[in-house]
């Protein structure tokens, strides 16, 4: 393995990354800073052949890769966690450039992805011994896959994409890492980083193209697809991996819904929730999407919450003081326009924001707008906005309001926010979504899994349970002669 000192490149060149060499492919591609609407640097477009390489090295890595005991490939991840803490502030500059994160967004993104660099390599899957008799004994192991591939979304494209790595990884698998189009950097320097500590072919990068995933889902020797991004394309890749049997995690979109109780303490609540809402201009899976307050506090709680929003202010990535930022990509922005449009249209109240006027300015930017009790089956509600935007509603009823937080079609998060943290727990359990909180949400950690109910999503990552995901579970008998 490399000494701390090897852990130094470059951020302005960027190249595939297969069998631990850098390539270059015959077409490029620029990806677009989405606070200024520039392109950015060059960034490779792979081919099929690309892909059969990248697969081919995966596969003669996984042969050696997986004998090393969970001990051996956790000294490996280890010494990869100091490599990408010797360059923290670097990616925080990427992502500010590629995803539009302002230095405060970026430096949480690397809190996340340093968390679970550190945290994922103490994770074990014990073996299961379910009969050790004279006569003979059976074990339930895990075991690894083979050749995994990673597909990863603009939002978080380093924290979503080491979810996937690190387990796959510390299970015993090889691993390919398709980043988003829209943020292709910030994985590529990643594999690169690798390079210097990771044998051949245990980790690989490769950016392209909108046809790229179609070659890794469609390709017969990769074993497990793990993918983070919307329900459509979730579907499109469930029904790829099907003629192969791959196994699959699919973490799709979501439309959490918080639930605000009568005798909750407002300005600390509404802080809280507010924050959560808007965190990241709103374009996170988990934030919160769907504010039902009770009807005794809802005119305090929407005072408090305007009062709270307004005090943050919009930037790009090079505004330390920035909350918001630029919305990532063209056609996110156009969506969000879109749905914006309907504010005016469907007759809308809005308690703070509004539909943006064209000022003329670069960057994909729109105001914070807070929808002030549309009805339920408005597109706001209905929707993943996926943006700065989010509807509050009044409640009266437990079980009404249980009702409609669960009418989704989504289920990846909920939370219930009461003093009563007893009135709390019960209605939480009631709501059907992969992760329930009371009295906070969008809490994760390492070593505790996430993933979606419903049209949300299908297995889950991190933790033990995301571990497993990355492994077939084997029966394994031996007769005592």
């Amino acid at each position: 393995m490399a000494s701390e000192t090897d852990y130094s490149i470059t951020f302005d060149t960027f190249h595939n990354v297969i069998n631990n060499e850098l390539t270059t492919t015959a077409t490029t591609r620029r990806a677009i800073n989405p606070s200024t609407e520039e392109p950015l640097w060059e960034a490779p477009v792979s081919t099929q052949e690309d892909v059969d390489k990248a697969v081919s090295a995966g596969q003669a890595a996984y042969l050696s890769w997986r004998k090393l005991s969970f001990d051996e490939r956790a000294a490996y991840l280890n010494k990869f966690a100091d490599a990408i803490e010797a360059n923290r502030q670097r990616f925080v500059d990427l992502l500010g450039k590629e995803a539009g994160k302002p230095p405060q967004a970026g430096a949480f993104e690397l809190h996340l992805v340093m968390s679970l660099a550190r945290e994922t390599p103490k994770l074990r899957i014990p073996e299961e011994i379910l009969e050790d008799s004279p006569e003979r004994t059976a074990i339930v192991r895990y075991v690894p896959l083979g050749v995994g591939v990673g597909i990863v979304p603009w939002n978080f494209p380093l924290t979503l994409g080491a979810g996937k790595l690190l387990p796959a990884l510390l299970a015993g698998n090889t691993f390919i890492w398709k980043p988003s189009p829209y943020t292709p950097y910030s994985a590529l320097k990643l594999a690169e980083l690798a390079t210097k500590v990771l044998p051949p072919g245990v980790f690989q990068a490769l950016s392209g193209g909108d046809d790229l995933g179609p070659m890794l889902t469609g390709h017969p020797d990769i074993a497990k697809i793990s993918f983070t991004g919307s329900v459509e394309t979730g579907k499109k890749i469930m029904a790829a991996a099907a003629p192969t049997l791959k196994r699959v995690t699919l973490e799709l979109g979501g439309n959490d819904a918080a639930i605000v109780c009568e005798d909750v303490d407002i300005d600390s609540v509404v802080a809280k929730v507010a924050f959560l809402a808007f965190v990241h201009t709103g374009q996170i899976c988990m934030n919160v999407k769907r504010i039902y307050v009770h009807e005794k506090i809802y005119d305090s709680f929407m005072q408090a919450m305007v009062s709270f929003i307004k005090q943050f202010k919009t930037g790009d990535s090079d505004d330390g003081e920035a909350f918001f930022g630029p919305i990532q990509n063209k056609m996110q922005f156009g969506k969000l326009q879109d749905l914006y449009s309907q504010i005016d249209k469907e007759g809308w109240k809005t308690a703070l924001g509004g539909a943006p006027t064209d000022s003329g300015a670069k960057g994909y930017f729109l105001p914070p707008t807070i929808v002030d009790n549309p009805p339920d089956d408005s597109r706001i509600v209905v929707e993943e906005p996926f943006g700065p935007i989010v509807p509050v509603l009044k409640w009266i009823d437990e079980d009404d309001v249980i009702r409609r937080a669960n009418a989704s079609k989504m289920g990846l998060g909920a939370s219930v926010w009461t003093k009563d943290v007893d009135r709390g727990k019960r209605m939480a359990e009631q709501l059907e979504a992969g992760s329930i909180w009371v009295n906070t949400h969008f809490e994760v950690a390492p070593h505790v899994p996430f993933g979606g109910h419903k049209q949300s999503g299908i297995g889950m990552d991190w933790g033990v349970v995301g571990l497993k995901g990355w492994c077939n579970p084997q029966a394994y008998w031996v007769k005592h002669t």
